[in-house]
């Protein structure tokens, strides 16, 4: 029993995968908002329904699994390590999001999120409000860690650190629309975002001692 449902739950992801690939490569060729999920079935040779029951809305053709990545970043903040602050987890995510570009296929990288971002109205209004609930999910996790700290200042902290995020997502779609060399601007996106988290970490650690004292 194990064995079949284990075949039918790889093949399900390679159907995600290729739709996903499908999508990526028509929007790098004609824009998101010139794409339809139409346009996406035709190509990929499946009912229309079959792409929506991978990706039940357009968007998240681009942005993948929205809500896992909420509970993901929720998640590394309130597991983190008592000494660590939540910049420090954040980091992880940021330095993650750096590595997928550098290693990614650059035409596919044309048609994903970042890049596609910059170009789409649609999307970029579609990435206020995801950014809006990553604030969200990372003051959840503070005020589960950290309960001392007003819930307006966890939030205030919140936003900071997903306005790194955004940053470094705005910095990869600009790279990858531009062509630059991979290696040298993912360094260069680490040492910025790691400036700009040791600085919220510094300013989180002044903000626990205050409301612990």
């Amino acid at each position: 029993m194990d064995e079949p449902r284990g075949l039918r739950e790889r093949k399900k992801l390679e159907t995600r995968h290729r739709l996903g690939d499908v999508a990526a490569r028509l929007f790098a060729e004609h824009g998101y908002d010139a794409v339809s999920v139409s346009d996406v079935a035709r190509a990929a040779e499946v009912a229309d329904q079959t792409v929506y029951n991978y990706f039940p809305s357009k968007p998240e053709l681009v942005l993948d699994r929205a809500d896992e990545i909420l509970e993901r970043t929720r998640r590394v903040v309130a597991a983190r390590a008592r000494d660590q602050t939540p910049a420090g987890a954040v980091r992880v995510l940021v330095h993650e999001d750096i590595d997928r570009f550098r290693d990614a296929d650059p035409t596919l990288a044309r048609g994903e999120f970042p890049a596609q971002s910059l170009q789409s109205d649609t999307l970029r209004r579609f990435a206020l409000e995801f950014r809006d609930n990553q604030a969200e999910a990372i003051s959840r996790a503070i005020a589960e860690t950290d309960p001392e700290i007003h819930p307006l200042v966890a939030r205030a902290h919140a936003s900071a650190l997903v306005a790194v995020i955004h940053a470094i997502t705005v910095r990869i779609g600009a790279a990858i629309i531009a062509g630059e060399a991979r290696e040298s601007a993912a360094a260069g996106m680490r040492r910025d975002a790691d400036a700009a988290l040791a600085d919220a970490a510094e300013n989180f650690r002044a903000t626990k001692a205050r409301a612990s004292a």
